[in-house]
């Protein structure tokens, strides 16, 4: 009644008798009936890795998509910068600007300086150098991304200064555009 080889070798040997014999053969039809059962979570274990590896695929893909988006967004708007930006300021009047947390220096001729302090025009980020464009250019870039437009006078002029009705001084305005 053994049903291999080798339970039979180790029965002859007197390794193991009957009962051993048996109580081996049954656990190893229970462990092949068990697997039966192990295949099952094991297909479903599967499915769920490969469910989640496809959400990971998409995932990444979306990414790569994002950065691939905002990097021709930003190609756009550097085209959009360089055919737009008003060329021939070179000048002998100093403006002076903050850019990362530098004061930045640029000699424009006083048409240019005018129309910057006016708000009309404003400085943008152009690869190493900056760029002079007109004001509704410059909304329209800044709706599209932040960060390309370093300044913009419009929106200090709409900031009304409150003065005090004591003030002896109230009478005299402080220019923006002092030159020293």
């Amino acid at each position: 009644m053994v049903k291999n080889a080798l339970q039979a070798q180790l029965l002859k040997a007197g390794l193991v008798d009957n009962k051993k014999a048996k109580k081996l053969s049954k656990q190893a039809q229970h462990e092949q009936r068990t697997g039966q059962s192990n295949e099952a979570e094991l297909k479903a274990k599967i499915e769920q890795d490969k469910q989640g590896k496809i959400a990971k695929d998409q995932a990444l893909n979306m990414e790569k998509q994002r950065l691939l988006d905002e990097k021709a967004l930003k190609a756009s708007i550097i085209q959009m910068i360089g055919q737009h930006k008003i060329k021939d300021t070179d000048g002998e009047v100093i403006y002076q600007f903050i850019d990362a947390n530098k004061i930045k220096k640029i000699y424009i001729n006083q048409q240019i300086y005018n129309a910057l302090v006016s708000g009309s025009l404003v400085i943008a980020k152009e690869n190493d150098g900056y760029a002079y464009l007109p004001k509704a250019l410059a909304e329209r870039i800044d709706e599209k991304m932040q960060g390309f437009i370093i300044i913009n006078n419009a929106n200090a002029q709409s900031n009304e200064q409150t003065t005090d009705e004591e003030d002896p001084y109230a009478a005299y305005v402080i220019p923006d555009d002092l030159m020293w």
